[in-house]
């Protein structure tokens, strides 16, 4: 069964689902702490020794950058505000500690991803024909292809379907130009380095990545299109670990995903989902069946 069935199925059989189709008010505040303390934590960072800093940016700095991720991850849906253009303002702000501006590109390409979910050339969180070919089943490319996730991630819609620049695009390098220019003005370039590096972990080799792998790629002997995972992680990652459920509805947010599955047991407990993120992104590189090829297509 895929998504639009399932989700006409389960309102059919449980309709107070609908009630969970609301906004996550909380949402803006909890995503609000993140920029902050990010911010914080890598003006901090300056006084740690390198034991320590090494520690905290991949224990806390990374696994804040992919919660940072994560909730412009919900905005894009429009999950916080209203209005869009609220949506769309406020995750410049999320976007910050991120460093790099994509808060505006990312939204038109991850709608297209869920509007055409597996389809060649539209869904372009699919890789592509090049990375698929370097990465092949060498368990060492797929390790550095892991490593570098996120930047194959950012670099694949610019150069396979690049957007028209908006205003809101150019707004959104002008918020992150300021917001690095204050940052150098009062704590140098450190704090900088800090963050850049969290987030280029956050994308790669971290426990929290996992979610980017196991979403949809399709493992050998099941069938679906989506994967879920229901481990702790979910805590820190807005409840993205419930991924068939978010494509079945993505109009209700993460925060409110645990209560759908509850909703409609039935039409998820039998569907296949990971265990562990961690466990899997080991299982990527040294399994020779999954490589990049392994993804649901259309």
């Amino acid at each position: 069964m895929d998504h639009g069935k399932r989700r006409a199925a389960i309102l059919s059989a449980h309709p107070s689902v609908k009630e969970l189709m609301r906004k996550d008010r909380r949402g803006k505040y909890v995503a609000l702490c993140l920029v902050i303390a990010q911010t914080i934590l890598a003006a901090m960072s300056v006084n740690l020794t390198w034991g320590w800093y090494i520690v905290v940016l991949y224990v806390v700095g990374a696994t804040v950058a992919q919660a940072l991720f994560l909730a412009i991850h919900e905005l894009t849906h429009d999950l916080y505000f209203d209005n869009r253009l609220s949506n769309r303002l406020f995750s410049l702000a999320v976007n910050l500690p991120v460093v790099v501006p994509f808060a505006i590109a990312f939204r038109s390409y991850h709608l297209d991803h869920h509007r055409s979910l597996g389809e060649s050339g539209r869904d372009l969180d699919l890789p592509s024909a090049l990375e698929i070919r370097v990465t092949g089943s060498s368990r060492c490319m797929k390790a550095a292809w892991l490593a570098c996730q996120l930047v194959a991630y950012a670099l694949r819609p610019v150069l396979i379907a690049p957007q028209p620049i908006t205003p809101l695009h150019l707004l959104n390098a002008l918020a992150q130009s300021l917001y690095i220019a204050t940052v150098v003005l009062v704590w140098g370039w450190y704090p900088v380095r800090f963050m850049l590096a969290a987030v280029f972990l956050a994308g790669g080799l971290h426990p929290t990545a996992g979610h980017f792998l196991t979403e949809h790629m399709v493992v050998p002997g099941a069938s679906q299109e989506t994967f879920s995972y229901y481990g702790v992680l979910n805590n820190v990652t807005l409840n993205v670990g419930y991924h068939v459920e978010h494509h079945d509805f993505s109009n209700i947010p993460g925060r409110f995903l645990p209560q759908l599955r509850k909703l409609a047991p039935d039409y998820y407990r039998n569907l296949v989902s990971h265990p562990s993120w961690s466990a899997f992104l080991v299982r990527f590189i040294t399994d020779d069946a999954l490589t990049l090829r392994s993804r649901h297509l259309k």
